[in-house]
């Protein structure tokens, strides 16, 4: 009787987990526990296994007609960004499929590339991610941390667990900038975060001719291939994967995130696509901006009666502005064009290889053409190399002017001047970084699904933010929110569905209140109002004032679709009101304390988040030790170091290569071997190259190579001596006159016996060709 009681017991509690049905009927499983747990396994009496019947295969499927999902994100893609939203560009693929589907005129993201990742596939605030700002400007805050906690679970996790295949693509800039190692921890990496497959680079950005790329956690080694670039690669790969999966598994969904480094500097694009833009922005970006605006109207897709607003006072006008600078702007815009426009090409290959295989009808594809406003981080005039911006160095036209005709190729990393980002998020004032204006954080955004929308064509004005998107997919695929994954309670989804506007355009809008918050930058909506106040632009190092100092404004969206009518102070309650909503908000999402420092966070040993390298003066290496990521290596900046390496070289043999690299092209240091003898060069932003080179010849055998740089002290960004050394016996003396105050790169790594990607030293060169032709025992690097 005991035991019947048990056995009941055990079998209602089972039935009240969902376990109950998971094992004895998988069509009425329990979805709000992942992963669904497998039956128990059966045991047998039967001595001759031909006397006993086999168990079903326990396997989980997605339910019946959920669809495969195409997820979209380009970088640095303001509202004016494709012809649809009355920009510039030719944008076939975008048009075509809001042409055919839906297009949203009032979709938000959080105004920078890490935070809108991580909310877009998490369904939760950027902050509630720990993504307040991008990775590498992490703190020790809840919030800022830059890692993902797992009561977090991505969408893509989900859906795996669901019986989905899931593939990423491009872009990551969702991993803790410490955890970018061999050592890790993984669990914050692609495939740990819900992706079988992964193809593409972790960080912000990447040199779109030389990238580092990881195919899973592996670096992938570059073709010599002097026409490769990684939007084409990352969309062949893309490709291969989603025919491949339904090749072999036809009923199976795939979830696809495709997120290209374009249109984020730098501005790599082939010159074919640039020269077709010859021309086309001549008339400069005030008129530009005035163009963009009529069609806007004109097309419907903002209202009738919108104003245009002011730009910043820090942007010239493009009347006085003298001729060399309307040549290197105006070039500057054909290049971002032409960017644009092989982006949104590539997006079609991947749109046109489901169509190929009849998958298209049952894709629902999200097209979300910015994970931000448009990038004004190139400031007045440009870049060539956008690691000046990150250095705080100014670039003057008169030496970018020189580089003109390579803008956009492998000699330049390029940005544009912030005037163009002004005009590619018309109607608006503002842009990236500041997420108090809708030129920050509103982009354009199609939907496509035709077995699941019945409307074409059709344009929607709901307010919708990013987080909106994965509860969307869930309820496209019949799936619920979980509430455990992993074992790990889940905190529910800030996100609401979208999928209630798909068929009714006159829907009652359901995301009522959303809060902004970046550097400082902030705001507040709330039905139909926005409060906000500009803290920081993009371009000023520094905020303008302090946090509790602001100045705030109001606005009433419903009638003021450009944000150009401040009515704060004719109805100062309304804005107290949002102030308090404001504060209620950023305390639940772990907004604050707000930290409004950009640059000073670059630093881990400014800010105390995790360094891989805290307290460590001293660094030991070997040959073959390869790909180390400026947050994972010693960080030599702003000190006096000493580096030390062990080599031997084979009788026989001109020693030739690099013993160590830090960095590239654009920025960065090596110790090196030049027809037999030693040198030490600093590559100063790619615009000044100091060398150290010794007056003798290693000979063949064992030898020690150091160099020694003393720092001059007195700041950032200083000069100093530098010493060469073979065997202790001084053979080479020189200045370094300027270094690098904050970084080299955003994805040059630090290499062993070889250069990745670009040189640092151009004679040497990287890759196979700047490999070591002796062996290196020991390379140590200490600092002081």
């Amino acid at each position: 009787m005991r035991r019947s009681i048990a056995i009941i017991s055990s079998l209602v509690f089972l039935l009240l987990t969902g376990l109950f049905v998971t094992v004895f009927a998988q069509e009425s499983v329990n979805r709000t526990v992942l992963p669904i747990p497998e039956p128990k396994r059966q045991t047998y009496t039967e001595l001759d296994v031909r006397d006993a019947t086999p168990p079903k295969h326990f396997e989980v499927n997605a339910p019946a007609d959920a669809p495969n999902v195409l997820l979209v994100l380009v970088d640095d893609l303001g509202f004016a960004g494709t012809h649809t939203f009355g920009g510039p560009f030719t944008t076939p693929t975008f048009d075509q499929l809001a042409g055919e589907g839906l297009y949203y005129n009032n979709f938000h993201t959080t105004a920078v590339c890490s935070p809108t990742r991580a909310a877009l596939k998490s369904g939760r605030n950027h902050h509630v991610n720990n993504m307040g700002s991008i990775i590498e400007t992490g703190t020790a805050f809840p919030g800022n941390t830059g890692q993902i906690p797992p009561d977090v679970a991505p969408l893509a996790e989900m859906l795996r667990l669901n019986g989905y295949s899931t593939g990423a693509f491009g872009k990551w800039h969702e991993l803790a900038a410490w955890e970018a190692s061999v050592s890790g921890p993984l669990d914050r990496w692609p495939i740990r975060q819900g992706f079988d497959k992964f193809y593409g680079f972790l960080g912000g950005e990447t040199n779109q001719w030389a990238p580092f790329i990881y195919d899973g956690v592996h670096p992938v080694e570059l073709p010599e291939d002097p026409n490769y670039h990684f939007l084409t690669d990352m969309t062949d790969q893309t490709v291969a994967w989603i025919k491949l999966q339904k090749a072999l598994t036809p009923e199976k969904p795939f979830f696809v995130y495709y997120a290209p480094g374009a249109t984020h500097a730098p501005h790599h694009v082939p010159k074919a696509w640039i020269d077709r833009w010859k021309g086309k922005f001549d008339e400069g970006w005030d008129t530009l901006r005035e163009q963009i605006l009529a069609r806007q109207i004109k097309s419907g897709v903002v209202p009738e009666g919108t104003k245009l607003t002011p730009k910043p006072a820090a942007i010239p006008d493009w009347d006085s502005l003298s001729a060399d600078e309307k040549r290197l702007f105006t070039h500057q815009a054909e290049v971002f064009a032409a960017y644009v426009e092989m982006t949104d090409h590539e997006i079609g290959r991947v749109v046109k290889a489901i169509e190929d295989i009849g998958q298209l009808d049952n894709t629902l594809v999200f097209l979300i053409y910015g994970d931000n406003g448009t990038s004004a981080e190139g400031g007045r005039n440009g870049m060539f190399s956008e690691m000046t911006y990150f250095n705080g160095v100014q670039e003057n036209v008169a030496d970018m002017l020189t580089k003109l005709d390579k803008w956009g190729g492998p000699e330049t990393y390029p940005h544009m001047a912030a005037g163009w980002a002004v005009a590619f998020d018309t109607p608006y004032r503002w842009t990236k970084q500041v997420g108090s204006d809708y030129g920050g954080t509103k982009v354009g955004m199609a939907v496509h699904w035709p077995n699941g929308i019945n409307a074409k064509g059709e344009l929607r004005k709901h307010f919708c933010h990013v987080i909106d998107v994965a509860p969307t997919i869930l309820e496209a695929a019949n799936l619920p929110e979980p509430r455990v994954v992993n074992g790990v309670p889940q905190r529910p989804m800030d996100g609401i569905s979208m999928l209630y506007s798909f068929d009714d355009a006159n829907a009652t809008g359901r995301h009522i209140t959303q809060y902004f918050e970046m550097f400082g930058n902030r705001a507040i909506y709330h039905d139909g109002w926005l409060a906000r106040t500009i803290h920081r632009a993009p371009w000023e190092p520094k905020p303008r004032r302090p946090l509790a100092e602001d100045i705030w404004e109001l606005y009433d969206t419903r009638t003021d679709f450009s944000l150009a009518n401040d009515l704060s102070g004719q109805f100062p309650y309304k804005l107290a009101g949002l102030q308090a909503l404001f504060m209620y908000e950023a305390q639940k999402n772990h907004v604050l304390p707000i930290d409004d420092r950009v640059f000073e966070r670059i630093l881990a040993e400014q800010v105390g988040r995790p360094d891989l390298m805290a307290g460590r003066t001293t660094l030991t290496l070997a040959d073959g030790m390869t790909g180390m990521t400026e947050n994972v290596f010693l960080n030599i900046k702003n000190r006096s170091k000493v580096v030390t390496a062990e080599v031997e070289i084979p009788t026989g043999t001109t020693a030739n290569g690099i013993v160590i690299a830090q960095g590239g092209r654009f920025g960065g240091w090596a110790l090196y071997v030049k027809d037999g003898k030693p040198a030490y060069d600093y590559n100063f932003l790619g615009m000044q190259r100091f060398t150290v080179s010794a007056d003798e010849s290693l000979k063949p055998g064992k030898s020690t190579i150091r160099f020694d740089f003393a720092y001059d002290g007195g700041g950032q960004g200083k000069g100093g001596m530098g010493t060469l050394y073979i065997n202790d016996r001084k053979v080479g003396h020189g200045r370094i006159e300027r270094t690098q105050p904050r970084i080299f790169s955003a994805d040059e790594t630090a290499d062993v016996g070889i250069d990745l990607a670009t040189p640092v030293v151009e004679e040497i060169g990287a890759e196979a060709k700047s490999r070591f032709t002796g062996s290196i025992a020991k390379v140590s690097i200490e600092v002081r």
